[in-house]
């Protein structure tokens, strides 16, 4: 039993998974709306002219602050994602400059 991965199981993998995700976004895209849609239908004019169409004017509602505890919680949220962010994309280009430097190093002991 062999513990490496031939490069041809390795595309046919990857091509069997890319193929599958395009089937479901366009399965997703799809999928009818969930409200539905209103039709449009013009007024008849009359023969005087244009039909009235009532309005009724009512105020506005009063602006509310958003509560403080939503703020600070929206900061701390914020706060963490960025972090973690951070933490990623530092491991990412980490492993990248370990990487090259690695095979620089290499290339230069041949």
């Amino acid at each position: 039993m062999s513990d490496c991965v031939s490069i041809t199981e390795l595309t046919t993998a990857s091509a069997w998974i890319a193929g599958l995700a395009i089937i479901a976004l366009i399965a997703t895209g799809w999928r009818k709306p969930a409200r539905a849609s209103a039709i449009l239908v013009r007024s008849r004019r009359t023969s005087r002219g244009t039909q009235v169409v009532p309005v009724a004017q009512l105020p506005a509602p009063i602006y509310r602050r958003t509560p403080i505890w939503r703020r600070v919680w929206a900061v701390i949220a914020g706060s963490a994602l960025a972090v973690i962010m951070g933490a990623v994309i530092a491991t990412v280009v980490a492993f990248a400059v370990a990487w090259s430097v690695i095979t620089l190093t290499d290339m230069l002991r041949q």
